[in-house]
């Protein structure tokens, strides 16, 4: 009779890399949430928009940019990113503001 005593335990694979990823750094996933902040203040200011036309054609754009750029890994330009994008999104507000397209919200 063969007996067993020591067995090598395999660990099954953590659900993240069974789906063939990685886990992010602090600072990438500090990006990631600045980078959601921004896209929740896009939304929820378009939603003032009342002109349905124009708030889809916002979002929509908002949206392709930020699909264009969801591969980009490099942690400075993640930041440049979200940088120009907030600049972006400031002066569009502004140039519906001063349309009288949108009324300015606090």
């Amino acid at each position: 009779m063969l007996r067993r005593y020591a067995t090598v335990a395999s660990k099954p694979p953590s659900r993240l890399r069974a789906r063939g990823k990685t886990a992010v750094g602090l600072d990438h996933f500090i990006q990631r949430q600045r980078a959601l902040a921004l896209w929740r203040e896009i939304v929820r200011s378009t939603s003032h928009i009342p002109d349905q036309a124009a708030r889809r054609d916002m979002r929509q754009f908002a949206r392709s940019e930020f699909e264009q750029h969801r591969g980009v890994t490099d942690l400075g330009h993640i930041r440049y990113l979200i940088s120009y994008g907030k600049t972006q999104f400031q002066t569009m507000r502004g140039t519906l503001i001063n349309s009288g397209v949108l009324t300015e919200i606090a």
